[in-house]
């Protein structure tokens, strides 16, 4: 019989020397990555240079390739897991999780149904029944499943609501979401074809939370007009500020007015594992559904969301198919088969490394990470309290602290201080030595600081203050040259 003469192996020496270059490069970033300038800046023309080339016919030495990548790739990517990657929401990551990746990889697990993969499946139920727990959520009847992230988190809840709310029907659905709502949830409406018109963005308050009165109003007045109030989005945690909705308010509201009560915890909700987080996160336990996201402070590497809901057969009554292909795989009634709740049929086996890592570093040290970033932005605000340079805009919550500078005894316009803050956070991004962008409050240009990794110290933060307020001394010279 004629053997395939390529068959994409390399020799067992090839592979462990390969495997071994890999570890190490990783394990040295990992090591090192204090050290490194946690921001990458490149045009498309820049990266076209590098990288712009025909799909080669013939190979090249695998050594050279993992050098090349090593050498271009990784260093032309930002770090968010840099002790100074204070925007956005970083990664923090954990060497454990990083290496159960790597085996998931490696086995390449297919994580979508039980037949396939059992101890995949199970570990998913046993990681699942671990935040139902967390979470407050029903032990028996409650369930969940891995997802890409919150983006697809959030779609999987929203569209489980509309079947079990809906029904076929939606032409006269309404979903209620605040001003301070991800993004991803406003994408997610659009993907389930509601039009503009079923949207209703809710103002939020002075502190940025759910407006309580004006979201009664808006209910009362779309079921006057004969429409359908379905779901309600909450946030426990937004990016902008750290705020948390007035989740016991709006349970008792959903719970009354029959509607789908989602909370978007994508950032916040592993806060309850620390005690200032559980008092603020109350009423958590009281959604239909809720969206996690482990790649972010549960300290997982990209990607990994989660959704939870109550009730594990609202999903699989929203997602069950039964293809002619899989008749002979179906599990009983608790062998579940992921793909049954959820969108996707082939998946990763993400659970993994979230099983791996709390196994290893214990919930406790999980905790302590939670508690130690929470405080660090309390210290970060406290200090710029007290400093005649800068100015709160909004208190630390959740390790997320919103200021800007706006030094005492100068007159400044509002317009002056948006340009003074704006150039800071420019100057700082293109020195490539912190990741510090701006966010727009009350109109506002603020910089804003996410301080969830547990490796950044108060230093590293009092050092990118420096480093700021060396360039808004420069932009007053600026000024004062141009006057």
């Amino acid at each position: 019989m004629k053997k395939n003469p390529a068959q994409l192996e390399l020799s067992k020496e090839a592979m462990q020397a390969y495997g071994y270059q890999v570890v190490d490069a990783i394990v040295n970033h990992h090591c090192t990555q204090g050290d490194q300038k946690p921001v990458a800046l490149g045009s498309r023309e820049e990266m076209d240079s590098l990288f712009l080339e025909e799909a080669p016919e013939k190979g090249t030495n695998p050594e050279q390739v993992l050098q090349f990548v090593l050498e271009e790739v990784m260093t032309n990517s930002t770090n968010m897991s840099h002790p100074k990657s204070y925007s956005f929401v970083p990664g923090p990551s954990n060497y454990v999780s990083v290496m159960a990746d790597a085996l998931a990889t490696g086995y390449n697990i297919f994580s979508g149904g039980w037949a396939a993969s059992p101890a995949a499946a199970e570990l998913e139920i046993i990681t699942i029944q671990w935040l139902l727990k967390i979470f407050g959520f029903p032990a028996k009847k409650g369930g969940g499943i891995f997802t890409s992230g919150g983006s697809m988190a959030n779609l999987t809840a929203l569209t489980t609501a509309r079947r079990v709310k809906c029904g076929q029907d939606f032409s006269k659905a309404m979903i209620y979401l605040s001003d301070q709502a991800h993004s991803s949830n406003i994408k997610a409406i659009r993907v389930l074809g509601f039009k503009k018109e079923q949207i209703r963005i809710i103002p939020t308050d002075s502190e940025f939370k759910f407006s309580v009165n004006k979201l009664k109003n808006c209910i009362a007045k779309d079921r006057l007009e004969g429409l359908q109030p379905f779901c309600l989005i909450a946030t426990s945690g937004t990016t902008n500020t750290g705020t948390v909705d007035p989740l016991l308010e709006l349970a008792k509201i959903c719970k009354k007015e029959n509607i789908w009560f989602h909370i978007d915890g994508a950032y916040g909700a592993a806060a309850i594992l620390s005690k200032k987080g559980k008092s603020l996160l109350k009423g958590i336990e009281k959604a239909d559904s809720l969206t996690v996201d482990p790649h972010k402070w549960f300290f997982q590497p990209y990607e990994m969301g989660c959704l939870l809901v109550r009730n594990h057969k609202h999903l699989s009554q929203t997602f069950t198919e039964k293809p002619e292909y899989l008749r002979d795989i179906e599990g009983n009634t608790s062998e579940i088969n992921f793909y049954d709740h959820g969108i996707q049929l082939t998946r990763r086996f993400r659970a993994l490394k979230f099983y791996m890592s709390i196994k290893t570093f214990g919930l406790k040290e999980f905790r302590k990470a939670i508690t130690f970033s929470i405080e660090l932005a309390e210290e970060v605000e406290n200090h710029l309290r007290s400093s005649q340079k800068w100015e709160v805009i909004f208190p630390a919550t959740l390790a997320v602290i919103n200021f800007r500078y706006h030094p005492i005894g100068k007159k400044y316009t509002q317009k002056q201080l948006d340009q003074f803050n704006q150039y800071i956070s420019e100057q700082v991004v293109s020195s490539r030595k912190a990741l510090l962008v701006t966010t727009l409050l009350h109109g506002q240009v603020v910089l804003r600081m996410c301080l969830i990794n547990p490796r950044t110290s108060l230093s590293d933060v009092m050092e990118t203050l420096g480093l700021c307020e060396h360039y808004a001394w420069e932009y007053t010279q600026k000024l004062q040259e141009n006057n």
